[in-house]
């Protein structure tokens, strides 16, 4: 099982849109996705929403996917398909600590 880095960046998402996904993911049962290692959402120096995540394999984001798109979708706004990339290393934190 190969890590997988999951990297959404999409121009016209915001921070309201992203909180409005998190809640109703929240809502379905994934505060703590199965298979999601690591989790960040920034405002884009570009502008719009990124978001990297580290998960245990392409299958775990994929089984994850099922329920992420549909609520990304409900937002109306149009997010690109994520690029999703082999990890060579990935080394997890000692401490979880909110941003």
């Amino acid at each position: 099982m190969k890590n997988v880095v999951v990297i959404f960046d999409a121009p016209k998402f915001t921070a309201e849109n992203y909180d409005q996904v998190w809640e109703d993911l929240q809502a379905a049962g994934f505060s703590h996705p199965q298979g999601l290692l690591s989790h960040v959402g920034f405002p884009s120096p570009n502008g719009g929403w990124m978001v990297v995540d580290v998960w245990e394999s392409g299958d775990a984001f994929a089984e994850f996917g099922k329920t992420l798109i549909p609520i990304i979708q409900k937002s109306g706004v149009e997010v690109p398909e994520p690029k999703v990339i082999p990890a060579h290393f990935f080394l997890a934190g000692m401490e979880h600590t909110p941003a």
